[in-house]
């Protein structure tokens, strides 16, 4: 179950990239930090949801705050 999660994770993080391409840096940072935010917080957690949506909700706002 866990490798299920991690894979519909990586294919959506890489679907949701694919759609970038109008994007401001901005947003684009805090795309990429809320998914690696999110595998970081389902790794360090144990593929907890609250974790895994944690983890997604710090990178996100990580992300964004770059090159401010």
């Amino acid at each position: 179950m866990k490798t299920m999660t991690r894979t519909l994770v990586l294919v959506l993080a890489m679907s949701t990239f694919t759609g970038c391409s109008s994007m401001s840096t901005r947003d684009k940072n805090t795309a990429i930090g809320a998914a690696i935010g999110g595998v970081a917080g389902s790794v360090l957690t144990g593929g907890s949801t609250s974790g895994t949506i944690g983890g997604a909700a710090v990178g996100g706002v990580i992300g964004h705050q770059i090159k401010r």
